[in-house]
């Protein structure tokens, strides 16, 4: 059976039996100190019983005692919410961690089809607002059980009557409280999934300023922001609204408790059964013992915001993640770069079929080419080759084993893939390039830079390969920074490559260099180029033509254009004068 949200935050805190046994002994220690100050109180009143009838050493005695007692009463108060706050911020860590962790095993499709800026939301603005409702809660939840059980007692040995009063009354608290939480929680959920919706618009939009400004999407983009914003400002008023009801709620009741302690203390003082310090004392446990309650509902946004956001982020940790091996994992210790496509299909959405039924057969050493119009399926094959997705029919071999049954990091290992999109980290250019091989020696990280043509371009910024590279390469051309993805898998030296328009954002003069150093570099390995510009494959192996998820054709360059069938048009687009 699944756990409820407040079941698994508890899992978590439990983690942390020490500081929540610390916090609740300095919540004993330190209300318990308090809870006697009303006692002696009432008894300080005693002392004085009228005109010139002053018991001054009786009360400067019982002022000591209460001095003392309001000092270490403050002193474990403030333990408490030290040890309050390290149980928060540990239990913090530890969900932040699993929500991370789980971010690795994800699949592909996940990322695809989630918002960024959803997912950076849940680990950051949904992670605050768990962390300061554990604080709260922790600490107002531990005084509370002590303060409600200490007070009932102390009222109990001075009046059991009035004290049924109290406890017939503060029930409605809780009927109350619980009533108003029900209908806040569920706009607490709305408004941590539209804070996650904006965050995802924002990332978004800042990300590819260029394009909204090249475009002059500045007011649409405008425009749909302020619907989502004003979505928000609508449910985060009434999740306020809600809560808010609370706290003035419990008050008024509270207010009625107090009023009937009073009357009923006044009759019976006047009849004796009860002195002045003794009514004294009641009312004011009364009022710790409705304090708690008090608390709890003032902080009830804060709390109810904080199970809505651990909805979202266990939401996160129960994705499933990447489909699970079904036999023991194989390891790869020399692989030859022999690759089969055996009846393979795949649709990234059932009801839109995509690859249907390929077979292909990929000699070690070869380079085969895969072309094909927008869509046709090409950026597709190379994912499933990574594992990326899995196939929905058929396998895909290497050196004759199913990669469903080969380790998925071992699989990764065995593929250099440099992408159209180049991404580096923020760090130094060493670095960078050593991402593949975090223990590569400088002489080897130089070496991969030379042969990728990046060197020269090194050794002319500020601090050559210790210049510190901004967020994303901002501070390098989009050529310099494809360069150095090139350089990352050339230091690798895997036995298969994948290129996917791998030069696109070069220029031609350092393209047919690269090419150069490409075609050293694929020479023994088995490759998969996909382009766009035909003119860099005309030397490849084996050229596919991919449309719709097929191979309508397949063959060498000369062969291709000789059919003059799709290929020779596609060629013919691009060169025909």
């Amino acid at each position: 059976m699944k756990k409820s949200t407040v079941q698994r935050v508890w899992s978590y805190l439990g983690n942390n039996k020490a500081m929540l046994v610390a916090v609740f002994v300095c919540a004993i220690l330190g209300n318990s100190f308090l809870i006697f100050t009303p006692l002696l109180t009432g008894k300080a009143i005693d002392k004085i019983i009228g005109v010139n009838q002053v018991d001054f050493d009786g009360l400067i005695e019982i002022i000591a005692v209460l001095l003392l007692l309001y000092g270490l009463s403050s002193m474990f108060q403030w333990l408490m919410s030290v040890a309050s706050n390290v149980a928060a911020n540990h239990t913090i860590h530890d969900i932040r961690k699993d929500a991370f962790d789980k971010l690795n095993t994800l699949p592909l499709k996940y990322y695809d089809n989630t918002s960024h800026g959803d997912i950076i939301s849940r680990l950051t603005n949904d992670m605050e607002a768990i962390s300061d409702g554990l604080f709260q809660g922790i600490t107002q939840i531990m005084s509370a059980i002590v303060i409600i059980i200490g007070c009932f007692l102390f009222m109990l040995s001075i009046n059991p009557v009035i004290t049924l009063v109290v406890i017939l009354i503060t029930p409605l608290c809780f009927f109350i409280a619980t009533f108003i939480a029900k209908a806040s929680k569920r706009m607490f959920a709305e408004q941590s999934k539209t804070v996650g919706d904006l965050n995802g618009y924002v990332e978004e939009i800042i990300g590819n300023q260029k394009i909204v400004k090249a475009f002059g999407y500045e007011n649409e983009s405008m425009e749909r922001f302020k619907t989502i914003n004003a979505k928000l400002y609508v449910s985060g008023q009434k999740a306020q609204w809600y809560s808010s009801l609370t706290n003035p709620t419990i008050r008024f009741i509270n207010n009625l408790a107090y009023v009937a302690v009073t009357i009923l203390g006044a009759f019976m003082a006047l009849k004796g059964m009860i002195t002045v310090g003794n009514i004294a004392s009641f009312i004011t446990y009364s009022n710790q013992f409705a304090k708690p309650i008090n608390e709890i509902t003032s902080i009830a946004t804060q709390i109810q915001a904080a199970f809505a956001s651990a909805e979202r982020v266990f939401a996160l940790i129960d994705q499933e993640p990447e489909q699970p091996i079904l036999k023991p994992e194989e390891e790869f210790e020399n692989c030859e770069g022999n690759v089969t496509f055996r009846g393979v299909s795949f649709s990234y959405h059932p009801e839109v079929p995509l690859i249907k039924n390929l077979n292909l057969q990929v000699e070690k050493g070869d380079t085969i080419a895969i072309v094909g119009p927008t869509g046709a399926g090409k950026t597709t094959l190379v994912n499933l080759l990574m594992r990326f997705y899995d196939v929905n029919t058929g396998e895909i071999l290497i050196d004759g084993k199913d990669i469903y049954h080969i380790n998925r990091d071992n699989l990764r290992q065995m593929i250099g893939m440099v992408l159209q999109d180049s991404w580096l980290f923020e760090g130094t250019i060493a670095e960078n390039i050593a991402f593949g091989k975090p223990e590569a020696s400088r002489e080897e990280i130089i070496n991969a830079a030379m042969v990728a043509k990046a060197h020269g371009f090194i050794k002319r910024l500020p601090d050559g390969y210790d210049t510190v590279i901004e967020e994303e390469g901002g501070n390098l051309s989009q050529g310099q920074k494809q360069l150095l993805t090139i350089a990352r898998v050339i230091l690798i030296d895997p036995p298969m490559l994948i290129l996917d328009e791998a030069t696109s954002s070069i220029d031609t003069r350092t393209e047919i260099m690269i090419q150069k150093a490409f075609k050293k570099m694929m020479e023994g390995r088995t490759s998969f180029v996909i382009a766009h510009r035909l003119s860099t494959i005309k030397e490849a192996n084996q050229i596919l033509v991919l449309q719709n998820g097929d191979i309508v054709e397949q063959g060498r360059h000369e062969e291709l254009l000789a059919k003059k069938g799709f290929y020779y048009k596609l060629y013919q687009s691009q060169f025909a004068v």
